[in-house]
């Protein structure tokens, strides 16, 4: 079994041997990784040109482990200044717990008293905002365990609006499950109202080697290729390229390498990782090939005279 305390810090001893200056390969999104993948960059577009444009909702969803709160983080930071953000990395909150939130997001002072509803001071903090040319747009992290009755609260928010422009801007990231959830009736008036929608693909097989030796050179490594075409094969089909995965078998894989002692990966040292990492699995040998590959040996025997 392969060790996986590297992701505290406690494995990192391979940075020397390799030569690298960081753990190219953490679970935790960290923008400084962030790689221009084509599903990545359609996705960053996509919100940016919906948010300049001023839409009201927008979703963007993908499987476990696609990158999304990579995506969410690395859209915070090319938000233009005039944008007011509130990130909710956590969005379990009932009504009340996201309106708080909310409101201290927006620079009001929750435990101030006031004859006005904390539904009408973020209203009015909202106008205040707009007429300073501010946009302002809620981003929700992991957004299929949001409650029905919290969604709820932020449509009624995404309904307040000027002539021209909504006065806040909700893009929500979440698991397929949030596309289910908003397939309910009772959901409708909330998903008639989201104008973009993105699905965060997994990578293909020709991008998962591109994105590893991406990492590799962020980390400081600037020698030649570590992890050879095959092992870079094993890794895409084992991983069915989810980022998380390819992150969780290269890390295995160099560590592998290294408590061999040797300055490379093959595919035994992915193959090792794969059999050790739950969800993922080794490609399968078909029975065409099997087929195949028996008669050919049949043929090659033939031809060196051992059947006659």
């Amino acid at each position: 079994m392969v060790s996986d305390g590297g992701w505290q810090g406690g494995l990192g001893v391979y940075l020397d041997f390799f030569g690298l200056n960081e753990a190219p390969f953490g679970l935790t999104p960290n923008t400084q990784f962030y790689y221009q993948l084509p599903p990545h960059e359609e996705a960053l577009e996509v919100l940016l040109t919906a948010l300049q444009s001023g839409e009201g909702f927008i979703k963007v969803t993908g499987e476990v482990g696609t990158g999304k709160t990579l995506l969410c983080r690395k859209l915070l930071n090319e938000l233009p200044e005039s944008f007011v953000t509130a990130y909710f990395p956590n969005p379990c909150l009932n009504p009340e717990k996201l309106n708080q939130a909310l409101a201290l997001e927006l620079g009001i002072n929750v435990g101030e008293p006031s004859a006005l509803s904390l539904t009408d001071r973020i209203h009015h903090r909202l106008v205040e905002l707009k007429a300073q040319n501010r946009r302002v747009v809620v981003l929700l992290d992991e957004a299929q365990a949001l409650p029905d009755e919290s969604l709820e609260s932020l449509r009624l928010f995404g309904n307040l609006e000027t002539e021209s422009s909504k006065l806040l801007q909700v893009v929500m990231f979440g698991q397929p499950e949030l596309d289910l959830r908003l397939a309910r009736g009772h959901l409708r008036q909330l998903r008639q109202r989201i104008s973009f929608s993105y699905q965060l693909r997994a990578l293909q097989s020709g991008e998962v080697g591109a994105y590893i030796e991406h990492r590799l050179r962020v980390s400081g490594y600037r020698g030649a290729s570590l992890f050879s075409p095959r092992a870079v094969r094993l890794i895409s089909r084992g991983s069915r390229g989810i980022p998380r995965l390819i992150n969780l078998l290269a890390h295995k894989s160099l560590m592998l390498s290294f408590g061999q002692g040797q300055f490379a990966i093959g595919h035994r040292e992915a193959r090792r990782a794969i059999k050790d990492t739950e969800d993922s699995s080794l490609p399968r040998v078909t029975w065409r090939w099997c087929m195949a590959g028996g008669v050919l040996v049949v043929i090659g025997l033939i031809g060196a005279g051992f059947i006659l």
